[in-house]
């Protein structure tokens, strides 16, 4: 039986002692800004990027990864004697999916398996986690396959913005709920919802905000244990670690990891996003 690696791309951000420790592999997306291209995590880090973002006139747009770049790190990987399970970005958000089935069906059956994980950001990184973990424990392709769709259901992620028309320029979210969260000020809170971005509810502060996030992440851990937790942020890790910590005081994970939105999501979000994510029962 093969060894088995999980391909992901740079949407899910995973701290990189996380992606060394484990048989992760990362391909990246691509962020196109005043007439330059940068590879997502690469090129430009988060913190250069939400700073310059902060203070810039024009806005970047994003590409996927390309059906050449996935390519490339398949005949690497097969060549290598791997198998491999491919883990993207919601194809709800990106089109990188479609470019990874575009050449799937090129390779020998039962050498590469992908999935639409429906996620972004840490959720999708929780779900690279639990694939992984089995990876390194010497298990199958389709059991790798099994524990990511298995994590699926158990994942959940809300986040809140500074500014929406980050979302609204990108097209990730409608006028009406652009306006929404920009009549005095008030603050949005979002979900990835089967792969898309959706509004759950909107109050009056920032910090409203967050205790609206934490009730929701109550809600969905619904009692379940073991129980991981991610905060993550654009330029706002103070209130990131903030929110770690009182996550951690309120649901006693296994498993908290505080990263930051890469900057091909922060495209679409801004600087000031502030998110958390779940994984319970798993």
């Amino acid at each position: 039986m093969a060894p088995v690696v999980i391909v992901t791309d740079s949407s899910a951000y995973l701290p990189e002692g996380i992606v060394t420790a484990y048989p992760i592999h990362v391909v990246n997306l691509s962020v196109n800004w005043d007439g330059k291209t940068y590879r997502d995590g690469i090129d430009i880090k988060a913190t250069e990027f939400y700073t310059r973002l902060s203070q810039s006139k024009s806005l970047p747009t994003t590409s996927q990864v390309s059906a050449g770049q996935f390519q490339a790190v398949f005949d690497e990987l097969l060549a290598a004697g791997y198998d491999v399970l491919v883990l993207p970005i919601s194809s709800g958000i990106s089109s990188t999916y479609h470019s990874a089935a575009s050449i799937v069906n090129n390779y020998p059956a039962g050498r590469i398996a992908l999935l639409d994980t429906r996620l972004v950001s840490m959720a999708l990184g929780f779900q690279v986690l639990a694939a992984a973990r089995a990876a390194a424990a010497g298990a199958s392709l389709e059991e790798c396959k099994q524990a990511a769709l298995q994590a699926y259901p158990r994942i959940g992620v809300y986040f809140t913005v500074s500014d929406l028309k980050y979302l609204a320029a990108g097209g990730r979210i409608n006028s009406a709920k652009r306006l929404l969260g920009s009549v005095l000020d008030v603050k949005p809170v979002l979900e990835i919802r089967e792969g898309k971005i959706e509004l759950v509810s909107s109050v009056i502060s920032r910090r409203k905000a967050i205790e609206r996030m934490l009730a929701l992440v109550e809600e969905g851990i619904n009692g379940r244990s073991p129980v991981r937790i991610s905060a993550f942020h654009a330029l706002a890790e103070e209130a990131a670690q903030e929110l770690l910590e009182t996550a951690r005081k309120r649901f006693s994970p296994v498993e908290s990891i505080l990263a930051e939105v890469s900057p091909v999501i922060g495209s679409h979000t801004g600087p000031g996003t502030l998110s958390i994510a779940y994984q319970a029962g798993g």
